[in-house]
């Protein structure tokens, strides 16, 4: 069971920032479609085999997942519709309330998502994994990335923004877009999208680990295309695992936290805390950093964040609440 990022090629950031995501998101689409094509295939069993559509598999739009079942309905589901999980508990009053909703919402969506229940109390492993601190949590996974939405009971209306805007990105970034395949019905055709041989080049490199030629690869593409939002992504996370080279972990955060005044340490301190999936620590010490520093240290601790806001996606709830924080102690 991997709730976690499930399609990580870089050994430098395995368990912690997928850098896969940038290249995974245009095979995204094609992954969908074969997984859409497979749930027809059971759908259709399924009808001839006398099985209603509600009771198959391609037409639960609320599943009750387990540790032993995460990986198939989470993860591997989640390449063909975005998967939003209820995390609850029998005891809790809150999710009492917010489960119908979700549950509701889920029928009115009709497949643009599905909801996946998980009862934290029958499945410690997974709220461990998924640092649940307090319930209700709702998450999502999408094309196997963790999408953290909210916490906390919340009334239809804000939750359907947030589902839109989870939907919106599913289908813009990964090539997701949900709908369930009647039994019988042929889905749609994968789209042939031409394949750019300098990005796709710039994506082998960065696999490979020739950061230097990943690169200049992706700086080659912006020359051309300086709004390829892939290779604007690539480049930001080639150039953070290349800083991030040869330096000592526990020696750089002994130094930042024995001078936090000093900028570069910090900046690498948060450079390798990005790298170790401590995605809110390396934006609450840049943003630290720009509190407590003037002039030309503030302005290379707030580039530096941005840079950071690039690898992760400006869509994150974490890069969001970053943002602001860094307007507070901007102005």
């Amino acid at each position: 069971m991997q709730p976690r990022n499930s399609r990580l090629n870089s050994s430098a950031l395995r368990g912690a920032v997928d850098l896969a995501a940038v290249k995974a998101a245009g095979e995204a689409a094609q992954k969908a479609e074969q997984a859409r094509a497979e749930r027809a295939r059971q759908a259709a069993a399924a009808e001839a085999a006398g099985v209603a559509p509600a009771q198959s598999a391609a037409y639960r739009l609320v599943i009750d997942v387990t540790e032993d079942d995460f990986e198939a309905e989470v993860v591997q589901r989640s390449t063909e519709v975005p998967v939003v999980i209820d995390f609850w508990a029998e005891w809790c009053g809150p999710c009492k309330q917010l489960s119908p909703i979700l549950e509701g919402l889920a029928e009115e969506y009709a497949g643009q998502f599905v909801l996946a229940k998980i009862d934290v109390d029958a499945n410690p492993l997974i709220a461990q994994q998924f640092g649940i601190q307090g319930i209700p949590a709702v998450m999502a996974v999408v094309a196997g990335q963790l999408v953290p939405l909210f916490q906390g009971a919340e009334s239809a209306a804000n939750i359907r923004k947030v589902l839109d805007q989870l939907i919106l990105v599913a289908e813009q970034r990964f090539g997701i877009s949900g709908g369930a395949v009647a039994p019988g019905e042929a889905p749609a055709a994968a789209p042939q999208r031409p394949e750019d041989p300098a990005l796709s080049a710039a994506h082998d490199a960065l696999d490979a680990g020739d950061l230097g030629g990943a690169i200049q690869a992706y700086r080659n593409v912006l020359t051309e295309q300086p709004g390829n939002t892939e290779a604007k992504l690539g480049l930001a996370q080639a150039e953070l695992l290349q800083r991030t080279e040869g330096l000592d972990l526990q020696a750089v955060r002994a130094a930042a936290a024995a001078d936090p005044k000093n900028v570069e340490v910090q900046l690498q301190a948060a450079d390798l805390d990005l790298v170790g999936g401590h995605v809110e620590d390396a934006f609450g010490r840049l943003v630290d950093t720009v509190g407590r520093t003037f002039g030309e240290d503030r302005d290379t601790a707030r580039l530096r964040l941005l840079e950071l806001f690039e690898v992760i996606g400006a869509e994150d709830p974490r890069v969001v609440a970053a943002r602001t924080a860094l307007a507070r102690v901007l102005f």
